[in-house]
């Protein structure tokens, strides 16, 4: 029968992969354990830009700016308005009016909304007018440029430890990312005092996506770290002026077209010979997402990002600026929706076989069970759910202390459903890059608040968009 002759090749490939994902797992657990605390510097010896794109933000966007004055005190603020709806415009308005380091980069249609790469073009187009402007000479390779989403907070060490010697510091390193964490999990301290979501599941959600950030993604960048092959994030990700120059010089702009933009910045950053680095030690917390389908929505755009960033592959295996354990590092993980695609094929092919051969077997599934197959249970466990489990307890012992051992290990097992989960995304992902579509779909804000009054006086604005070449002029808002 074909089922005889199929299910010992897919089983020996279910296997396959198993061991391969355990072996991965390690290899970022341990680094991760074994982690040392970054040497801060002065932040006062560097310049610091932080953008903000902005596409109806008005819940989120004015406590985020006033946070950011306080926390990073050396930084302009250039706050991107990618056409909003809503009162974003009048909002940046009154705080630029009200905070000589709050910019305004207003954008329009029909070349506003097409994408997050293309609101940060514009803010760095205007950090360059600006430094041209009132910095002429400046030396731009102390000039950094941070992406701090609409609804960010910062770190108050971040720009510290950001200047210190293993990080800009070090003129080697061209760009750095930080530990991500979420703000709406309903702690009342520096890193996240906003309401956690009403319902169990989403606070779970909330949670799960905390454990993410802290523990598996902040181990696979300590693994980067010791590689070379340090990826950018989308919030809490710092570039050197001078290297968003130097590609903009090859590419026509920094950011290029991919859905996973920050990740393709990371690509080129280490493509033009520059080192990128990651520090475990500070944060920018951010909203976390309470319902499945916008999380869904927002991992199809990320899966999908990396399907198209699948691209740079051939550069980066061939270049002589990355080395060869940071560029196999890279080719994994752009071909992680790849395998994840056909890892649920091979599992989800495995799992029929195993129940053929349970209910063909004399006697039935009892004695199948007790005939061996068992033994399948405990490979699936140890396999399977031990190393997706395992980063529960992990949060527990490095991220918060005061979670109890139950809940450590509840969040570990809903840890491994919730990557059951996100496999939906990549299929979606799948669909929409075989249709071709790349439409860029924004993640809405948790918080809702009231609207707020125009400003009672002009403000000075970079107006963008206006053209294909998106020059900017100087304009007012009123």
């Amino acid at each position: 029968m074909i089922i005889d002759g199929v299910g010992p090749a897919v089983n020996t490939l279910a296997i396959v992969l198993c061991v391969a994902f355990l072996a991965y797992v390690i290899s970022i657990l341990v680094p991760y354990l074994r982690q040392v605390p970054t040497t801060p510097g002065r932040a006062a010896d560097l310049h610091w830009h932080l953008l903000l794109p902005c596409l109806d933000e008005d819940s989120v966007i004015e406590r985020t700016v006033h946070r950011l004055l306080q926390t990073a005190p050396l930084a302009e603020l250039w706050c991107i308005d990618d056409a909003s709806d809503d009162t974003t415009p009048v909002v940046l308005a009154a705080l630029a009016a009200a905070h000589p380091r709050v910019h305004v980069v207003s954008r329009r249609l029909p070349m506003a909304r097409q994408g997050k790469g293309p609101a940060l073009n514009a803010g760095w187009e205007a950090i360059g007018e600006h430094l041209d402007l009132l910095q002429p000479g400046v030396d731009r390779t102390r000039v950094v440029v941070g992406v701090v989403d609409a609804d960010g907070r910062l770190d108050p060490s971040a720009l510290d430890v950001l200047a210190g010697p293993r990080v800009f510091g070090d003129p080697a390193v061209g760009a750095a990312q930080i530990q991500v964490r979420m703000l709406n999990r309903g702690r009342d301290d520096i890193d996240g005092d906003d309401p956690a979501p009403t319902t169990w599941l989403g606070r779970a959600l909330v949670d799960l996506q905390d454990v993410e950030f802290r523990t598996v993604i902040s181990a696979m960048q300590l693994l980067r770290r010791r590689l070379g092959s340090v990826g950018m994030g989308g919030n809490g990700q710092f570039t050197r002026m001078a290297v968003l120059d130097q590609i903009a010089v090859e590419h026509g702009v920094p950011w290029q077209g991919a859905l996973l933009e920050d990740f393709e910045l990371g690509l080129h950053v280490l493509l033009a010979g520059h080192r990128n680095q990651y520090c475990d030690d500070v944060w920018v917390a951010q909203e976390a997402l309470p319902t499945p389908a916008a999380l869904i929505r927002q991992r199809t755009r990320w899966a999908q990002g990396g399907m198209q960033c699948s691209k740079y592959l051939p550069a980066v295996l061939t270049s002589a600026k990355i080395s060869t354990p940071a560029a196999l590092e890279i080719a994994y993980f752009l071909l992680i929706p790849w395998t994840q695609l056909i890892g649920s094929v091979v599992y989800t092919t495995a799992l029929g076989v195993m129940g053929y051969y349970a209910f063909t077997t004399p006697g039935g599934v009892t004695s199948w069970f007790t005939a061996g197959g068992w033994g399948v249970f405990l490979l699936a466990a140890f396999f399977g759910v031990a190393p997706v489990a395992v980063w529960g307890p992990v949060y527990r012992r490095t991220c918060e202390r005061t979670t109890s051992r139950t809940r450590a290990l509840t969040l570990g097992l809903l840890h491994w459903v919730y990557t059951y989960v996100l496999l939906v995304a990549v299929w979606k992902a799948f669909g929409r890059f075989l249709r071709s579509e790349s439409g860029w779909v924004k993640t809405s804000r948790v918080l809702r608040t009231s609207t707020h009054p125009a400003p009672d006086r002009p403000v000075r604005s970079y107006l963008n968009g206006a053209s294909s070449g998106g020059a900017h002029r100087a304009g007012r808002v009123t």
